[in-house]
């Protein structure tokens, strides 16, 4: 058991299918770090799976009890899994696959596996129990494949910032999208009206010039617009700001390289499989809805960043990303996705939903989790505006109100 001020950890390292549907295709191993409060080390207390966004995000490493950890252990064992590909757990490598393997290898890294991989956690960490679960952003989406697929292993769920459009395809997504992210840009340059010039001054010289990261790759006017995917953090405005300050210098090339590298998170970039679930291709529905958008085009005044939108470019442009773009092509032509959210279980669940929805969240849409919140049975949702898309990791209010509510003080 490892320590750090006020907290004990134990990692669980458990072995798992690959292929949950079909075993003998081998095996990779899942890490999951418990977390509990120093003082309740030996305590009987109820496991909280924490489940993070992205897909591919890795969560937190806590070294204090601080935040929304400090606040869950307090009741809970917090439990949390490096999701498969992701972490400590077996990564995500092209290695020397065939386009179409690592294409199929790319499907195994769905929310119904990560779901799959979850239950047999739950039988060797969690002795069978039913655990609570938090999961934030894309966590959320696994939630609802959870309640799906294997509800009678869910106590209570706690989801921030991740309530999915359950039939929503990348299109619906991506029409929402872009007017979120527009709103986002007009907030940035209100905040920092000195900066639209600075952004057309570098834009224009990537245009004309061959500007290179420390990596060797060439720094693109696309690639600097995809800092905008920042803006729907609480620190989004004031980070990007801070880079446009020393424009083009070797800072700002490490930072923007570090920022749009997916050096450590490959699937992040793969996300529009999230809006497959049986819904047919997705066929790059961010790059097909840009032409609709004439606000973000390249001559454009001011010129506008964009967000979380994944294009065909970032396959050729950015050197982690390039092993994966004739696979990311094959992903996108798919019509046979599996079904990840059953409507019918889903209407019908008994399992306490407690959601904080961000009315202002540039990632996931608000409209469409307050539906989803309707077809769901027993979900209650806190709208608010007083937090981005990262609350659970700004404050530990955001837990805190969610429990209370779980609790019937709120």
């Amino acid at each position: 058991m490892i320590a750090h001020p006020g907290l004990r950890f134990t990692d669980h390292t458990v072995t798992v299918p690959l292929d949950h549907r079909r075993p003998e295709r081998g095996t990779i191993e899942v890490l999951a770090r418990e977390v509990v409060a120093a003082d309740r080390v030996g305590e009987d207390l109820p496991w909280l799976l924490y489940l993070e966004g992205g897909p591919g995000g890795k969560p937190p490493r806590p070294l204090r009890a601080d935040g929304w950890i400090g606040r869950a252990v307090r009741t809970h064992r917090v439990l949390l899994l490096d999701q498969r590909g992701t972490g400590l757990s077996t990564r995500l490598s092209a290695g020397d696959r065939s386009p179409r393997d690592l294409a199929d290898h790319l499907r195994l890294h769905l929310a119904d596996s990560i779901v799959a991989d979850a239950e047999i956690l739950r039988a060797r960490v969690a002795g069978g129990a039913r655990w609570d679960t938090l999961g934030q952003s894309y966590g959320g989406f696994v939630t609802m494949a959870y309640l799906s697929a294997a509800p009678q292993g869910l106590r209570t769920c706690y989801v921030t910032g991740g309530l999915p459009g359950l039939t929503a395809t990348a299109d619906d997504v991506y029409a929402r999208t872009y007017p979120r992210v527009a709103a986002k840009n007009a907030e940035f340059y209100r905040a920092f009206p000195g900066d639209a010039a600075v952004v057309r001054r570098i834009a224009d010289q990537l245009a004309a010039t061959d500007v290179r990261l420390p990596d060797g790759d060439r720094l693109t006017v696309e690639r600097f617009r995809f800092l905008g995917s920042l803006f729907g953090m609480s620190y989004g405005y004031d980070q990007v700001h801070a880079l446009l300050e020393e424009p083009l210098s070797d800072t700002f090339l490490y930072e923007v390289m570090a920022l749009t590298g997916f050096i450590d998170n490959p699937l992040y970039a793969l996300q529009e499989f999230c809006y497959a679930h049986a819904k047919g291709p997705t066929a790059w529905a961010a790059s097909r809805a840009l032409p609709n958008h004439p606000a973000f085009a390249a001559d454009a005044d001011p010129l506008l960043f964009t967000g979380e939108m994944m294009y065909p470019w970032m396959f050729d442009q950015i050197a982690a990303l390039r092993p994966y773009a004739a696979a990311a092509d094959i992903l996108a032509s798919a019509d046979d996705w599996p079904a990840l959210y059953s409507p019918e279980r889903l209407a019908a669940n008994e399992v306490p939903v407690l959601a904080a929805v961000y009315a202002d969240d540039m990632y996931v849409d608000a409209g469409l989790s307050l539906e989803t919140a309707a077809a769901v049975g027993n979900v209650r949702t806190w709208v608010t505006n007083e937090f981005e898309h990262d609350g659970v990791r700004a404050s530990d209010a955001v837990v805190t109100h969610l429990m209370e509510m779980a609790a019937g003080l709120r």
